[in-house]
């Protein structure tokens, strides 16, 4: 079970906001695309409404309960929710990419963005 190490603890606390910022202008990029789409502006509202509805639980957005005991579970969500990928993961132990490494080969996690809604349903049910 991986402990987490100081440094990798400092290395989370600094880049959870640049992570959070950057899933959040992805996000935003991806509201602008819906507004300008074709569809009938009733249908625009209440898709867009429903969309961050859904963003607003993820931890891309909002990271609750942010403690050393959770690190390693935030870091799976924004993974889980394209918010980061194994490359931005760089700057930390190597202890901690092999234990991420080793839990998506144990539990076949798919990380891709399609995996996302899916995702975001399963752990509102959770929340």
């Amino acid at each position: 079970m991986y402990q987490v190490k100081e440094k990798d603890w400092k290395q989370f606390r600094k880049m959870l906001p640049e992570w959070q910022e950057a899933y959040m202008e992805r996000l935003t990029k991806e509201y602008i695309e819906l507004l300008s789409s074709d569809m009938q502006a009733s249908d625009k509202f209440w898709a867009l409404d429903k969309r961050i509805k859904d963003d607003k639980k993820c931890t891309g957005v909002i990271a609750r309960d942010i403690s050393r005991s959770h690190m390693f579970q935030h870091i799976i969500d924004l993974m889980y929710e394209g918010a980061i990928t194994v490359d931005d993961l760089k700057e930390f132990s190597e202890d901690l990419r092999d234990t991420i490494s080793n839990r998506q080969i144990n539990h076949r996690i798919a990380l891709h963005p399609e995996n996302v809604r899916k995702y975001k349903q399963k752990r509102s049910v959770r929340l």
